[in-house]
């Protein structure tokens, strides 16, 4: 970045707020930056579920994307853990990855007859009760209990974890994380562009888009860039346009 005449600054923005043609951000050191237009590139933080074990597991045998994780648990014993409807369509999407899948209903999800056709048909195992532990020998996951005492034997457990926005800071300028709109979790909202609703404001990545991954975010990101150079030449060319005319005498 520095090549290209850019910097980058530690620390974390605290807040957000509108001052005379720029915004100005309230670090946690109690310094201040300003900036005339500003890009959101906060991400998301992972709420795991309340399951003793888990958070130590994850991004090991504790898992979420069938995308990203798929070919390293191919045909290992698979637990997906319910947390609402989507989780069957979770569960059928493992399902391509191992013959070996089991729906842990969890007491948060009950089948509908349609449901349990579909997971019946694609020999989907389901599980009853409520999982009050996880089972790990030698640090590796090996089953999930269940409250009846019964242990579901796995290799990988698939979580849904609550995907939060990580935009706070933007409070005071009026923005908010909405709801997503399938699944746990909040997304700041935006046009194709990245622009929100608070003018000067963009946003790219996982800020807004819970699901994009690296190369998916770094295009949101050039999108947004382009956007913002854009909103920037017609700024200092009204600008301009406007001392002329002084200049002029208009």
């Amino acid at each position: 970045m520095a090549r290209y005449g850019g910097a980058t600054a530690s620390g974390f923005v605290r807040s957000a707020s509108r001052g005379e043609d720029q915004f100005v951000l309230a670090m946690d050191d109690g310094s201040t930056r300003t900036a005339r237009r500003l890009l959101i590139a906060s991400g998301i933080v992972d709420e795991l579920p309340d399951l003793p074990g888990v958070a130590d597991r994850w991004g090991r045998d504790v898992l979420y994307c069938p995308y990203c994780h798929g070919w390293e648990i191919r045909n290992q014993k698979i637990g997906v853990l319910a947390a609402d409807s989507h989780s069957v369509l979770q569960v059928l999407t493992f399902r391509q990855w191992s013959p070996d899948v089991t729906l842990l209903l969890n007491d948060a999800l009950e089948l509908s007859a349609g449901q349990a056709e579909q997971l019946a048909a694609r020999s989907v195992q389901v599980a009853e009760g409520k999982v009050r532990a996880l089972e790990v020998r030698d640090d590796q996951l090996a089953g999930a209990t269940l409250d009846s005492g019964a242990t579901v034997a796995l290799d990988v457990l698939v979580v849904s974890p609550e995907t939060i926005s990580k935009a706070n800071m933007l409070q005071r300028l009026g923005l908010e994380p909405a709801a997503l709109r399938e699944g746990p979790g909040t997304r700041l909202e935006t046009d194709e562009s990245g622009r929100t609703s608070c003018p000067g404001v963009w946003a790219a990545g996982n800020a807004t888009d819970v699901s994009a991954q690296v190369m998916t975010a770094a295009a949101a990101g050039l999108r947004a860039a382009e956007a913002i150079n854009a909103d920037l030449v017609l700024a200092d060319t009204r600008r301009a346009v406007e001392e002329a005319r002084v200049l002029a005498g208009h």
